[in-house]
């Protein structure tokens, strides 16, 4: 079992940055694809960003892509998600998942593990 705790939303002007982060215990996550997910009110949980096991491989959707950077620490057994030039739009819950796949995959079925997720409200 993972247990994944995000940490770090909260609320920011549009154009603000924040770092959100993701602790894991229970395992370590070296062999785990790590992803970002996130689901505004009334809208399907869609990935954001992902990773692959090594840190080798990164994923990005479209509306964040050269905003948003994700990274991983195995030591830490930590994965990051570093959020720049932030939009109204970008208002959500942001999720936390791990996938024993070792690729980095956009498919929410993919992830078998998942965080509460931190609440990202960016005012503008």
């Amino acid at each position: 079992q993972v247990q994944l705790v995000e940490s770090g939303g909260g609320l920011v002007q549009a154009g603000g940055s924040l770092r959100l982060s993701c602790a894991a215990s229970g395992r370590t996550i070296n062999n785990y694809s790590m992803g970002w997910f996130r689901q505004a009110p009334g809208k399907e949980r869609d990935i954001v960003a992902a990773i692959n096991w090594s840190g080798s491989f990164t994923y990005y959707a479209d509306s964040v892509k050269g905003r948003f950077t994700i990274s991983r620490d195995n030591a830490l057994n930590s994965v990051f998600l570093q959020m720049n030039s932030l939009k109204p739009e970008d208002t959500a819950v942001y999720f936390c998942a791990a996938t024993e796949s070792p690729l980095a995959s956009t498919a929410r079925a993919v992830y078998r593990y998942w965080g509460r997720g931190t609440q990202l409200t960016v005012s503008s």
